[in-house]
């Protein structure tokens, strides 16, 4: 089936003879082979030397990023990055680009993620100046984005240097949770592990880093990104915030101008592209999107619009927005009665935090109780909200007590410590002579489902 896509985020073909050449500035790009050193500004001696350059090390696997030793910032160096950010702001790229490069040398390197950021890759190389590059391989990627890697690092004679979740982090949140929990508690648990935590040793060997952030890329996060900044998040070599610093080269570049960009040098481009792909990420959490939809739309699509970031950009979400994105990455008004009430029936009893803490010191109770830890605008929440009603009507009569408790808000991390709560909605079973309560352990939130857990501990 052929995807026709908007003008807006056009996907190009590329020609299979070299595009004419273009000319930047008062200079006209020569004839040479893929991957040679251009250099558009001026020829400069410099002792750093580019990453690929560096001779290959089997006795580590810690990459550049995370080795390079710290140096103490002189009083010369400390920068006034909002004017700077000011200052360029209606520069190109490839003088944003030149200035990053310029100022940090080997303690900066360029963030790919294997989707149209190569072209931060093409502009570095255009300065002429050494340049690195690291990307972060979550385990989670496309076959496609992979052969991308290779195709990049043959193109541009570079080696890129790869950041690797912890494999102790990984084993432990697939065998508690499976491949797949994120359609279910929202992404932002597995991001943590495979790509954020990854991305801080990174950029602790780091005094900056160059993103390929574009204001147009979310409306809804990045619509306001400087083309600098100090990073408001992360941390760099010298240690504590303010530390690094975050250039984003492409911030006021629209796809399209990036496309033409790359179709003009003739670059490698991810084959997922010319499939309907315009953002990429991992590949279950990653789909092509339809003429017409933003190219965001096609990351996390089951969650609200408002969690489209991994965490890699954070500091990008505004604060009053920041309070109100949960775990599960939707949107909520954090513990406010904003929200209507769910669950309301006679036969569920609404219990109060002291309740719920005398529920849990009771050793020997006269009846077991079914209790859900909710929030009332988490929408799995509301998607249980029939089954869970009906079953409080069949256990009605009954020996068992079903319950409910609202854990955001003030009550979320006594919920989390005292409760086994990580995720909404949290069902637990409390047994006549037991203190300790049994945690629903399925995704599976029909009657019959929960009926067969409560038969089976009554």
């Amino acid at each position: 089936m052929a995807i026709a896509f908007p003008s807006s985020i056009a996907i190009p073909t590329f020609p299979s003879s070299d595009p004419k050449l273009p000319q930047i500035g008062p200079v006209r790009i020569s004839d040479r082979p893929n991957g040679a050193s251009v250099n558009l500004l001026s020829q400069r001696r410099s002792s750093v030397k580019p990453v690929y350059a560096e001779p290959q090390r089997k006795d580590s696997h810690v990459p550049l990023a995370a080795s390079v030793v710290a140096s103490e910032l002189t009083e010369a160096e400390e920068e006034d990055f909002e004017r700077i950010a000011i200052d360029l702001e209606n520069a190109s790229p490839l003088e944003i680009m030149d200035r990053a490069l310029e100022k940090f040398g080997n303690d900066i390197a360029i963030a790919f993620s294997g989707a149209e950021d190569v072209a931060l890759i093409e502009y570095a190389r255009l300065t002429g100046r050494p340049f690195r590059v690291f990307s972060l391989d979550t385990g989670r990627l496309n076959a496609e984005t992979y052969r991308f890697f290779y195709a990049v690092e043959k193109h541009y004679g570079i080696r890129i240097e790869y950041m690797f979740p912890d494999a102790v982090e990984v084993q432990a949140l697939v065998r508690s949770k499976g491949l797949f929990s994120f359609y279910e508690d929202g992404h932002q648990e597995c991001c943590r592990v495979r790509k954020v935590r990854p991305l801080r040793r990174a950029l602790k060997g780091l005094r900056a880093w160059i993103t390929g952030q574009r204001k147009d890329q979310s409306p809804g996060t990045r619509s306001e990104i400087p083309v600098v900044q100090v990073d408001p998040v992360f941390e760099g070599m010298e240690g504590g915030i303010g530390s690094l610093v975050k250039w984003n080269p492409v911030a006021n570049a629209k796809g399209h101008d990036i496309w033409n960009f790359l179709r003009t040098m003739d670059v490698p481009v991810n084959t997922l592209h010319s499939q309907g792909y315009v953002s990429i990420g991992c590949e279950p959490c990653t789909r092509a999107v339809l003429p017409g939809q933003h190219e965001r739309e096609g990351r996390w699509w089951w969650e609200d619009a408002k969690a489209k970031e991994c965490g890699l950009h954070k500091g990008n979400i505004k604060q009053e927005d920041a309070a109100q994105i949960n775990g599960n990455g939707v949107s909520h008004a954090n513990g406010t009665a904003t929200v209507a009430d769910i669950f309301n029936t006679q036969n569920v009893v609404n219990l109060s935090r002291t309740g719920i803490e005398n529920l849990a010191k009771l050793e020997d109770r006269k009846e077991p109780w079914l209790v859900v830890l909710y929030a009332p605008w988490c929408p799995y929440c509301q998607a249980m909200e029939d089954s869970y009603v009906d079953l409080a009507e069949k256990l009605a009569g009954t020996r068992v007590k079903v319950g409910k408790f609202r854990a955001d808000g003030e009550h979320k991390e006594f919920a989390k410590s005292e409760l086994e709560l990580e995720s909404f909605p949290t069902i637990l079973f409390f047994p006549k002579h037991s203190s300790r309560p049994i945690k629903y352990p399925s995704e599976k939130r029909d009657v019959d489902s929960l009926m067969a857990f409560v038969n089976a501990l009554r």
